[in-house]
């Protein structure tokens, strides 16, 4: 019997900057094609339906999501789960050359949504439904030069976007944005990330110096609040995260002393990353610093949930969590991945997890990477082998999707003060 994932895939405009995401899905009841019949492909949208029924609001919340629509869920009228602001109607050979269901499209088109077709070829059927698609996605890996060109030149000419899918490599990436892509898809392009780097001369820092003593064993609070005192960013980090939705009290943190009693060291500890994503000047964070973090804590919260159903784990969950997050400092810094973590007290697990994927650690991070970049036989292997059950693994995905949302909207949010009898009371004594 096989497994069912589904998985969202980044698509990001040739700036680097996310367009939206691609809901992919895999198992027994996911495999459509011309050749399935009328009952399994019944047997397939009941399933997809049931699970964007459970997950719709965790699945496309705030983001443009793709999502590829079979005749059977557009007769279902499953698009309409979803705001037509964050969905994009896909659709390839199988529905265009259904004699109905073409019928259904037009009608969610005029309904307003944004519709894409997949692989788009020149051919008459496909040529005679440009008026009513938004987006051409095109192979890069089927596709020659020449037909690529000519599909890009067609969709600008009509003011279509033309996406191209299935990146795997930095050659690829750049053919397409030579050719004027208008986005971009892939395991490449997913993992490309458009943050600015820090040179070596980062280990010195006081953020780097300030992530080696919040992750000791004991850290030294005051050392701790010695070396974010030292640091305009840092206190202006540290004073904006106390003060944000997620923590907010009756009454503001106005020392740095108070926002780390505020948060706690093992709070501080979890958000660290956040210290070092703006300025003092600066509160806004951009697009691309916005894209790291979240990955940091992606990585990091489904570590720890995945936590919950592993098998012989060498380290605690706040470990697992610490893991998912610290794999992302070679996008921060500019040094070689082994030298950042020598630096950092973490345990031996979970570094030799990080540089050579060695161990339980190292297998619990591999199926992390595998989930996110949809490889779905690593998946089903990995899992196994952890004594991970298959069937809570997109739940457990999708919560955490859910859960990295909620906590930036709350973490970037300015803090409300309460209003009322409450706002009396005196502010908390510092310890």
């Amino acid at each position: 019997m096989s497994n069912k994932y589904v998985v969202r895939q980044p698509i990001k405009d040739a700036e680097g900057k996310i367009l939206g995401h691609e809901i992919l899905y895999h198992g027994e009841n996911f495999a459509f094609s011309t050749e399935n019949s009328s009952a399994a492909e019944y047997a397939s949208a009941d399933t997809i339906y049931s699970f964007l029924t459970q997950n719709s609001t965790k699945s496309l919340k705030g983001s443009l999501n793709f999502m590829t629509f079979t005749t059977t869920l557009l007769m279902k009228k499953t698009p309409r789960l979803f705001d037509k602001s964050e969905l994009v109607i896909q659709i390839d050979d199988s529905v265009i050359i259904h004699p109905l269901s073409m019928r259904f499209v037009n009608q969610f088109a005029k309904e307003g949504y944004k519709i894409a077709v997949n692989e788009f070829q020149f051919a008459p059927r496909y040529l005679a439904l440009l008026d009513s698609i938004d987006y051409i996605k095109v192979n890069s890996k089927t596709t020659p030069d020449l037909a690529l060109h000519n599909i890009i030149e067609v969709a600008h000419s009509m003011n279509k976007k033309c996406i191209i899918t299935d990146i795997d490599n930095a050659e690829g990436y750049q053919r397409a944005i030579s050719m004027q892509a208008d986005a971009l898809e892939g395991t490449y392009v997913a993992e490309r990330l458009t943050t600015k780097v820090h040179s070596s001369a980062y280990l010195q820092s006081n953020f780097f110096r300030l992530m080696v003593a919040v992750t000791r064993d004991e850290p030294d609070v005051d050392e701790v609040e010695r070396l974010i005192s030292m640091d305009a960013s840092l206190s202006f980090g540290l004073l904006k995260m106390a003060n944000s939705a997620y923590f907010a009290l009756r009454h503001r943190a106005t020392t740095i002393h108070q926002a780390i009693m505020t948060l706690g060291l093992g709070e501080l500890k979890q958000w660290i990353y956040l210290l070092s994503a703006g300025s003092a000047s600066d509160e806004t964070v951009d697009s691309s610093t916005e894209e790291f973090l979240k990955l940091s804590f992606m990585r990091a919260s489904f570590c720890s949930e995945l936590m919950k159903h592993t098998q012989d784990i060498p380290i605690s969950r706040s470990e697992a969590y610490l893991m998912g997050m610290f794999s992302t400092l070679g996008y921060l810094i500019d040094a070689p991945l082994e030298d950042i973590l020598a630096e950092v007290p973490v345990a031996e697990e979970i570094k030799a997890a990080l540089l050579r994927k060695e161990g339980r650690c190292g297998k619990l991070y591999e199926l992390v990477l595998s989930y996110e970049a949809a490889n779905w036989d690593a998946i089903s292997s990995l899992a196994e082998e952890l004594g991970i059950p298959n069937k809570v693994l997109t739940s457990i995905y999708f919560n955490c999707v859910e859960n990295v949302n909620i906590l930036w909207d709350q973490l970037t949010n300015p803090y409300a003060r309460q209003e009322g009898p409450s706002d009396e009371e005196p502010a908390p004594q510092e310890t």
